[in-house]
């Protein structure tokens, strides 16, 4: 029988030691699984805090606002949303008014139908 002998490993070394106090303690921090569960919470608590101490500020009136004075119009057949808002507007932005009357009448694009009532910003 033969014996086999393997050298030990050498034990690694540090080539820089933490400071230590007078007292012995030394100055490195060590946070068990507890104590980084906490530090995560409290940071959390302190965003959700300021998040809700930002988002408190309100920017509304308590006083109700002028509604814009509008009329209703009644689509005539082949009418079609640009030439209704180019009837309307006085600058030449037909797609602002086009965006107002969608607005107005809570339309998702610009399908009409004959006979459809639509509400449009009253013309000067």
């Amino acid at each position: 029988m033969s014996t086999m002998v393997l050298p030990a490993a050498a034990a690694p070394t540090r080539t820089s030691r933490p400071a230590t106090y007078a007292d012995g303690r030394r100055g490195e921090l060590r946070l068990t699984r507890r104590g980084r569960l906490v530090v995560f919470l409290v940071g959390l608590l302190v965003a959700v805090a300021v998040a809700v101490a930002f988002a408190g500020v309100s920017v509304a009136t308590a006083e109700k606002g002028e509604p814009a004075p509008t009329d209703v119009i009644v689509v005539g057949s082949g009418a079609t949303l640009w030439d209704i808002a180019e009837a309307r507007t006085d600058d030449g932005d037909v797609r602002a008014m086009i965006s107002t009357i969608q607005e107005l009448n809570n339309l998702d694009g610009g399908m009409l139908v004959a006979g459809q009532r639509l509400l449009v910003p009253a013309a000067d």
